[in-house]
């Protein structure tokens, strides 16, 4: 952790950690899901926010091993760490899903 004057789930977004007992939350055990809820559904003040708490290359460890990610959060973190798409753990594992809906 880069930054423990940051580590305040205050201020993130509300709608981040609704569904969590946000007093109880530890910024190191739940690097991962803090990540993963500020790329995809956070808004830019909370992703820079992340950026102040945890170094690049822990945002890199959680987000190239994420299972999910939309198409667009994958292209901006692939050009933000410089990495090529195919890297990402979402990117091979829904290469090979089959998609019904999405051509």
């Amino acid at each position: 952790m880069k930054n423990n004057e940051f580590c305040n789930i205050e201020l993130f977004s509300s709608h981040l950690f609704w569904d969590l007992n946000k007093s109880k939350l530890d910024f190191e055990k739940s690097k991962a899901q803090i990540i993963f809820q500020v790329v995809e559904y956070g808004m830019m003040s909370d992703w820079l926010l992340v950026q102040k708490i945890y170094p690049k290359e822990e945002i890199k460890e959680v987000v190239l091993n994420l299972r999910t990610l939309d198409k667009v959060t994958l292209s901006y973190l692939s050009h933000f760490l410089q990495i090529d798409k195919t890297q990402f753990r979402c990117y091979t594992s829904s290469q090979s899903a089959q998609s019904f809906w999405n051509s």
